[in-house]
């Protein structure tokens, strides 16, 4: 028997709500009560993030809101069939059988395999048919531990412990079988008349265990599949080959439902399919001879492909996880149309960073706009460490050694006297504290030295993948020495990226395709970019650069309140959406620029990072102090978890409030986010890290109004709204009934 679920965790035909938010309340308080989590708070939090990513309804009136979190204690799925059905975001309508799979942060390759399992038995027919006729807990229990092959298949179930479901298509049509990777292997082969261990007999799949163990249930006996690699067992020299990457956010629901759509729509197709499965169970990268012989690469993904190279030069379709669900027959088709297209999107030839021929033929395709926008954001994504720790390590060294004797090591006598020849055993005569202040402060300085580098590198790594990172780097280090600051980097590493794009789409010979990506590739975009960076652009940008930060310094009184506005109306205007990283992306970027003598770029991360604290703690307030009866049961709960998300400075904990009150929400918290920015950059508020809300404290200076400008915000935010749910009639009721 399992012990991911009991008949304590499953609800069978109630009433839970019309909203998905109610139902996985729900769920994750029986999670709670049965002992396998410590915070309902934490665990429904968690869940309602995975579920403001991507939606969890898959077709057939399946839905697995799923997620990993802190609070649990041990891998558990709960379960509900409801009435009435409710939207969770498929295209065929509602879903009447909900999952909810809670996984703790580390939790061990068995148990996110057998719950991948599950998930891929869940597009199959006969096994939901099984679940929506079960008549007990306990027959639910059993129906899912025979999907996971830890115990005996009701008859009812189909022999529910075939292979990881993708069979059901092929099995009785005899379409060519077709590998699906599964990360752990298991449920890998399907159709041919075959599923798991045993073949299809009377039109049913065969009941062998998923990882090829097992006997052939209803089918007659057959060989084990073999796992491990994928491989078939029929003859496919006839076949289309293609591969296939799925991978989720997650990864333990999606990337397994899209890799089992994708193999039964091929199948249906007589194609042969490799899936390979980018998820939390152990993942097998696809046999490289496998990538040589396909005509065409799928990605139903929402995170980055890794190592893209391998696919070089493959007709590409690629789209979200979801759509691997929801269309996989679609974009099964496109991938062969895409094989005689000249015109279709390829795989980069220089490692697989971007596609080729946008306008060609597949679906999904980036525009440069959203190309700029992704890149962009990966920049500041990868280059936020390097900010967070360094920014960080100053503020202790001040903390520890006191500012002037941490700015001192960059004098020539106090450094040698400081850190030269002295340790931890043989401190300065000042002290081994104020010596560990200067130590923390030196690092802290050298890591702030990578934030233009990082930014350029990674900028061209979005655009290039790996063969982009060094000539990206190369044009931050050049935007440094040219005094060009981030704005430089920027450019640079936009340079470095296209340039390494362009070379890697040359068609080379075969015997130079090896030294592309280690070596021509960074030897001629680092000319291309740095060049023109050292012999053209590096002096304009540094001008441009100079003039703004000498605007910046200059700004005071009325002026250094508009900005806090702007970008407290910024923050608030989207939740952690595009134009919410547009303010926080400026306020990273400049982070480095920072000094005793130039404090603006830190006083704008104060106002941003206050700013961005204001809308979650602004709905917490009025949900669970101001105006409790006016909230559904849901939202009070979304309330509560509010309260953390912004003190620690994570906006989308308002994004419960604003899905279901948009309209009235957003105005709200640009309101408060502009009162907290304008107060922060009128009172001379800093702060020297770019992350931790409340929590980096040692890192804020002029705590109080820090302090301030937050509840002032918070306190704007939760009134506004408050009066507008009161005297504005909404554009459009979506919200739960009230409960007093």
């Amino acid at each position: 028997m399992s012990d991911l679920i009991t008949p304590d965790l499953v609800t069978l035909d109630e009433n839970l709500g019309t909203d998905k938010t109610t139902v996985i309340g729900h769920l994750a308080r029986g999670v709670v009560a049965a002992g396998r989590a410590t915070n309902y708070e934490d665990l429904y939090a968690d869940a309602m993030a995975r579920e403001s990513k991507t939606a969890t309804g898959v077709p057939g009136g399946i839905a697995i809101p799923h997620c990993r979190s802190a609070a649990v204690t041990k891998p558990t799925l709960a379960m509900a069939r409801i009435r009435p059905a409710v939207d969770w975001g498929a295209k065929d309508g509602p879903a009447d059988i909900v999952f909810f799979i809670a996984a703790p942060e580390g939790a061990d390759q068995e148990h996110l395999q057998l719950l991948a399992k599950l998930a891929r038995s869940l597009i199959r027919k006969d096994f939901t048919a099984s679940l929506r006729s079960a008549t007990s807990p306990v027959q639910i229990v059993e129906l899912v531990d025979g999907a996971l092959g830890l115990g005996p298949a009701p008859d009812s179930a189909g022999s529910a412990a075939g292979a990881g479901g993708a069979a059901a298509a092929g099995a009785a049509t005899g379409a060519t079988a077709v590998g699906s990777d599964a990360g752990s292997r298991d449920g890998g082969q399907t159709g041919g008349g075959q599923a798991g261990g045993g073949q299809a007999g009377g039109g049913q799949t065969g009941g062998g265990q998923a990882d090829g163990t097992g006997d052939g249930g209803h089918g007659a006996d057959a060989p084990a599949s073999a796992g491990g690699t994928g491989a078939t067992h029929t003859d496919t020299s006839r076949s289309r080959h293609l591969v296939a990457v799925t991978a989720c956010p997650t990864g333990i629901a999606h990337t397994y439902m899209a890799a089992d759509s994708l193999a039964a729509a091929a199948a249906e197709r007589g194609v042969d399919l490799q899936v390979e499965t980018q998820g939390s169970a152990k993942s097998t990268p696809l046999d490289p001879s496998v990538i040589r012989n396909a005509e065409a690469v799928i990605f139903a993904v929402d995170v980055d492909v890794r190592d893209k190279g391998r696919f070089a030069g493959k007709p590409l379709i690629s789209g979200p996880v979801k759509r691997g669900i929801d269309e996989p027959g679609v974009m099964i088709d496109e991938a062969l149309n895409a094989v005689n297209d000249p015109n279709a999107r390829r795989v980069s030839g220089g490692g697989g960073g971007g596609e080729e021929n946008e306008g060609g033929s597949g679906s999904g395709g980036e525009g440069f706009g959203g190309q700029l926008k992704r890149a962009l954001l990966t920049g500041v994504s990868y280059m936020i460490p390097f900010v967070a720790g360094g920014g960080l390590l100053i503020a202790l060294g001040f903390l520890l050694g006191g500012y002037e004797l941490a700015l001192s090591v960059d004098d020539v006598a106090n450094g040698d006297r400081m850190l030269d020849g002295t340790s931890i055993l043989n401190p300065p005569p000042e002290g081994v504290i104020p010596y560990l202040g200067a130590v923390f402060w030196k690092i802290g300085s050298l890591s702030m030295g990578f934030l233009v580098p990082a930014l350029a590198g990674y900028i061209a790594y979005a655009l290039a993948d790996r063969p982009g990172i060094a000539p990206g780097f190369t044009a931050g280090a050049v935007a440094v020495f040219m005094d060009a600051g981030f704005i430089g980097g920027i450019i640079g590493g936009l340079l470095a990226g296209y340039a390494a794009r362009w070379i890697g789409g040359w068609n080379v010979p075969s015997w130079m395709r090896g030294l592309m990506p280690v070596v021509i590739i960074p030897l001629l975009a680092s000319i291309i970019a740095s060049g023109l960076m050292m012999l053209v652009l590096g002096g304009p940008i540094a001008a441009l650069t100079l003039g703004l930060n000498d605007w910046l310094t200059g700004l005071t009184g009325v002026a250094a309140i508009g900005l806090g506005i702007i970008l407290g109306l910024m923050m608030g205007s989207d939740l952690g959406g595009p134009i919410n990283k547009v303010a926080y992306a400026f306020a990273v970027a400049g982070l480095g620029e920072g000094s005793f003598e130039n404090q603006v770029p830190w006083e704008i991360m104060a106002a941003v990072m206050a700013a961005g604290m204001v809308p979650p703690l602004g709905m917490a307030f009025a949900s669970t102090v101001l105006a409790k009866n006016q909230f559904s049961m849901a939202l009070r709960e979304n309330g509560k978890a509010a309260w953390l998300l912004g003190a620690a400075f994570i906006s989308e904990g308002a994004i419960p409030f604003a899905a279901s009150d948009f309209f009235r929400v957003i105005p709200s918290t640009m309101l408060g986010g502009a009162v907290a920015g304008a107060i922060c950059l009128g009172t001379g508020v800093t702060s020297q890290a770019p992350h931790g809300g409340i929590f980096v404290f040692f890192a804020i200076g002029n705590l109080l109004m820090f302090i301030v400008a937050i509840l002032a915000g918070a306190a704007v935010t939760g009134f506004v709204y408050v009066a507008l749910k009161r005297f504005v009639k909404p554009r459009k009721k979506v919200e739960e009934p009230a409960i007093a």
